[in-house]
């Protein structure tokens, strides 16, 4: 089904494009939307008397878009990411990477724009990324990646680790006052505590000598 288009419709085409479409996109969407009208004699004679004012749209989004691509390619965006010895990403930098970047510098440019060799960016280094602009305008970024350093956490020794194995090596051991089974030990001259002073050798029972001389 051919159709207008009312407005710009990315990747579809521009405001005043002639294009074909399925029937169903057409009728479910773009006609209810407004984004395009049938393409008929009273639909042209429309856009015929709207073309100097298309023409004039695209000339400010050719200026615009020469603009950004003199301000892009003066950037140096450098994106730092986790990276081993040899220089290899723990991850890869895509355009989503880039367009988040440009994002927060203010650059308001489609994702699906932003283009990468290969996809993405698996090493350190410096590359260029392509940005599509308008018609056939587009722009080199340079984008630098830099290496981030992993910080490990240093594990200590099992020896040197308070309580590991304590236990096991004391039952192995025997700490002091346990004997091997775990048990506390028994001093050999303590199996019966007497108080020798309660018992003197020569301590007789005493004799009251007041009732003897009585006796006597």
């Amino acid at each position: 089904m051919k159709v207008i288009l009312n407005k710009d419709l990315a990747p579809l085409g521009e405001e005043g494009d002639v294009k074909e479409v399925a029937k169903g996109y057409a009728r479910n969407y773009l006609f209810p939307r407004g984004i395009a009208l049938p393409y008929n004699d009273r639909t042209i004679k429309l856009f015929e008397s709207r073309r100097e004012e298309i023409e004039l749209k695209k000339a400010q989004k050719r200026n615009d878009a020469a603009g950004i691509k003199e301000k892009l390619e003066s950037l140096n965006i450098e994106i730092s990411m986790p990276a081993g010895a040899n220089g290899k990403l723990y991850g890869a930098v895509t355009n989503h990477t880039v367009w988040e970047e440009l994002n927060k510098l203010g650059f308001q440019i489609e994702r699906k724009r932003i283009e990468i060799q290969g996809m993405s960016i698996k090493s350190i280094g410096k590359y260029k990324v392509l940005v599509k602009l308008y018609e056939s305008a587009s722009a080199e970024i340079t984008v630098t990646v830099m290496g981030q350093e992993i910080k490990s956490e240093s594990r200590s020794s099992p020896a040197s680790r308070p309580g590991r194995n304590t236990e096991g090596r004391r039952r192995r051991e025997g700490a002091p006052g346990e004997d091997s089974s775990g048990e506390a030990a028994i001093e050999p001259d303590a199996e019966s505590a007497v108080n020798e002073a309660a018992i003197e050798p020569d301590a007789e029972p005493a004799v009251n000598e007041a009732a003897l001389a009585n006796e006597e």
